[in-house]
């Protein structure tokens, strides 16, 4: 695979926050596969089901969980942890929800933040060898959406309107802050990625219109969609995951390759949410079926967000690898094993074996 030398990972300690969610659970899985010393800090898995505890990643790597506000045990797990390479994921990460918990939103998305670099910037005081790459993973709803045809760069201003997506632009600001303040001299390399809407085996969480697919499907009821016309750049999960991975080595072995980078699919993935069941609905087969029941007073989300990811492309000489019909299919062909109490970790390997083949 050109964009990523998965021997740089062999023995390397990796300290990941968020690890018992989707994305996390996915990342950890890949990081095993390397050879890594990975480091996870999380509060517990937030559903039931949930991937990370049907992957048995608990079992392979040292998994502490503990809420990315509580300042001090993170501070004593990064610091035995000693890491050479950050990745942060922990966040509230649903609109929804920061609708009804705003101050817990911004709690764990901004302060979480500044207790992650907080660490880094006491370890790197200590020992100045020891922290060399830090991504912090955001969104791509961190600009402010004027709903344009065109997608967002890099140096777009960031306002997100709802308190999920506004914490998360406050987290890009917090992070900007540091590497002026505290990095900009220093051995340490921090990059943001702004990644898409992500699809792929193994999500569960609510208000996320795969996961209700699969629901749907369980329940043998039509999925009511609130939402059809909205269009987002939808990618498997393991596309952005890579980058984060390509990032963090590259900026790693050379200091200039840290910035602030999108990380979405080909304009050809920016699908609406009724042609992503569409789709789903295709590669499923018989048994799932769609309603179109948009709510009159739901809160407010874009009806339309993409991303211009020319930066990321030219830089690593990147490309995304699967597009959308590919994605859903993997995820389908995930799904099916898992409700046929398959080996789900066996797929999760074959499917990162593919992808980096592919």
């Amino acid at each position: 695979m050109k964009y990523i030398d998965k021997d740089f990972y062999k023995g390397k300690r990796v300290f990941v926050t968020g690890h018992t969610g989707f994305k996390g659970s996915w990342l950890c899985q890949i990081l095993l596969n390397f050879g890594a010393e990975i480091t996870g800090y999380a509060l517990p898995a937030p559903t039931k089901p949930n991937l990370f505890e049907l992957a048995g990643l608990a079992q392979k790597m040292h998994s502490v969980i503990g809420d990315i506000r509580d300042k001090e045990k993170l501070q004593k797990a990064f610091a035995e942890a000693k890491p050479e390479i950050v990745l942060h994921l922990a966040a509230q990460p649903l609109v929804r929800e920061s609708y009804k918990e705003p101050a817990y939103t911004y709690e764990t998305n901004v302060m979480g933040t500044v207790n992650l670099l907080e660490c880094v910037r006491a370890l790197h005081f200590r020992e100045p060898s020891s922290v060399k790459s830090v991504v912090n993973i955001t969104t791509d709803k961190v600009y402010k959406n004027n709903e344009w045809v065109w997608g967002y760069r890099e140096d777009e201003p960031l306002d997100g309107f709802d308190p999920y997506s506004n914490s998360k632009s406050c987290s890009e600001l917090v992070t900007h802050s540091y590497v002026s303040s505290f990095f900009a001299n220093s051995e340490v390399a921090v990059s943001t990625a702004r990644a898409g809407n992500v699809i792929g085996g193994g999500d569960f969480a609510m208000d996320r219109i795969i996961p209700d697919c699969v629901r749907a499907v369980q329940s043998a009821k039509p999925l009511i969609v609130r939402n059809p016309r909205s269009t987002r750049p939808y990618q498997h999960v393991l596309e952005p995951l890579f980058a984060y991975l390509m990032i963090a080595q590259r900026q790693y072995e050379d200091k200039s390759y840290a910035g602030w980078y999108n990380v979405g699919p080909d304009e050809c993935d920016c699908v609406t949410t009724g042609n992503l069941a569409d789709l789903f609905q295709r590669q499923w087969g018989a048994g799932f079926s769609w309603l179109n029941q948009a709510e009159a007073n739901a809160p407010h989300e874009a009806n339309f967000l993409k991303l211009d990811c020319s930066k990321l492309k030219t830089t690593f000489d990147w490309q995304p690898r699967w597009h959308i019909d590919e994605a859903v299919a993997k995820t389908v062909e995930w799904t099916k094993i898992w409700l046929a109490s398959g080996d789900v970790a066996a797929a999760m390997n074959w499917q990162i074996k593919e992808y980096m083949e592919g």
